[in-house]
């Protein structure tokens, strides 16, 4: 089998709307390279709209939960024999797995063995748990894309490939977000008292655990601002029942908004949110936040004795400080959170150093993240290639 096919073609699986996202900039950057390339794998509704062939839907990957992906197994673990056979037959330019790496990163070790290149986008959080996956990960990837810079030193202490790409979200978000044109989009004119963003998180777990004790929290928060409004973003129908639903028993009266979390939080004076990229996404558009989280208390005694950060959120990350309060577990009181989240909203104003780190951090993620990690790609490809020649 000839390693290198007559026209450039790579194999991509994303199986995440995230991935979608990272995928379709990656496809649309590569294109600029090589314009006749071919793209096959699978992937999402973005990707497929840059040409892309997915040959099972990309929903099917994504499976949350242990007893979810024991249900699926079978399934799962065909798809990935039949992507890896189909590598291994038809000769392919580079194999590119975006994130979901406990589908791709074993599928990329087993494709690397066979001299296939790849590439993996995303790095796995290996520098704050489970240490020990870089020795796999060294087995399993010729390249590793991060979007991160606090992510490279262990790739360049083991000695893997590394390069920092960036965010597609520090790309598409403006440096100066407009809010009054958020309100005006959202509706929410004539207000007296601070607006508040409140973003519970995504998955029905998740919304159980922390709704009610955000609901709790904004009651305190009228308690000290009775003019007060909050704001909701819900991903989809089923979330916008459950919250609507937790919010009949209190006396808070949110607004609920289908999608558009960017213009809720860009509207926003002040920013309650669950730890996630949501806390990245609320950092580019420069509002004051408080980040919290509760875990099962299983998944708690077990997290706190792997994680090895002194930080959950991505902003305290890439600052390599405590740039924005974090309420973790039994810290996450309904009382902290609002007199927190008051606390932090009436200082940012004040506080020149945060809004310029704020700004700082934004920019340093700026670096066109599709047209550089093809670019990477690209100078992998013609290295190896080059290398192969007699």
């Amino acid at each position: 089998m000839s390693n290198t096919p007559s026209v450039p073609r790579y194999v991509i699986v994303a199986g995440e709307a995230s991935g979608d996202i990272l995928g379709a900039n990656l496809i649309e950057s590569l294109k600029k390279f090589c314009p006749d390339a071919i793209f096959e794998g699978i992937g999402g509704p973005l990707m497929a709209a840059q040409g892309f062939q997915s040959v099972v839907p990309m929903d099917r990957l994504s499976v949350m939960g242990l007893v979810e992906v024991l249900g699926r197994l079978p399934e799962l673990l065909k798809i990935r024999k039949d992507l890896y056979q189909d590598c291994v037959d038809r000769p392919l330019t580079a194999f590119i797995g975006i994130d979901s790496p406990d589908f791709t990163l074993p599928l990329e070790r087993r494709l690397k063995e066979k001299g296939v290149l790849t590439i993996h986008y995303v790095s796995p959080s290996v520098w704050a748990w489970r240490k020990k996956r870089i020795f796999k990960i060294k087995k399993s990837v010729d390249l590793m894309l991060a979007l991160f810079p606090f992510e490279l030193p262990i790739y360049q202490q083991h000695d893997i490939s590394v390069e920092c790409v960036g965010h597609t979200l520090a790309d598409n978000i403006p440096l100066n977000c407009d809010q009054a044109q958020s309100r005006e989009k959202l509706n929410i004119v004539n207000t007296a008292g601070p607006v508040f963003a409140v973003l519970p998180g995504s998955r029905r777990g998740e919304v159980e655990r922390l709704a009610p004790l955000f609901i709790e929290s904004m009651s305190k928060i009228l308690e000290d601002q009775p003019d007060a409004r909050f704001i909701i973003p819900v991903v989809n129908d089923d979330r916008r029942e459950q919250i609507a639903s937790l919010l009949k028993g209190s006396n808070v009266d949110a607004i609920i908004v289908d999608g558009q979390s960017r213009d809720v939080m860009i509207a926003s004076d002040a920013i309650l949110l669950a730890s996630g990229t949501a806390a990245l996404e609320a950092m580019l558009v420069k509002k004051p936040m408080v980040v919290a989280y509760r875990f099962t208390k299983l998944t708690y005694a077990i997290m706190s004795r792997m994680i090895k950060v002194p930080y959950v959120s991505l902003p305290n990350l890439l600052a390599n400080k405590a740039l924005v309060p974090e309420l973790i577990q039994d810290d996450a009181t309904p009382d902290k959170l609002a007199k927190t989240l008051l606390t932090t909203w009436q200082e940012f104003k004040e506080n020149q150093d945060i809004q310029q780190t704020y700004l700082d951090l934004h920019k340093m993620l700026r670096k066109n993240a599709g047209a550089t990690a093809a670019q990477a790609i690209v100078d992998l490809v013609e290295r190896k290639q080059a290398e192969r020649k007699p």
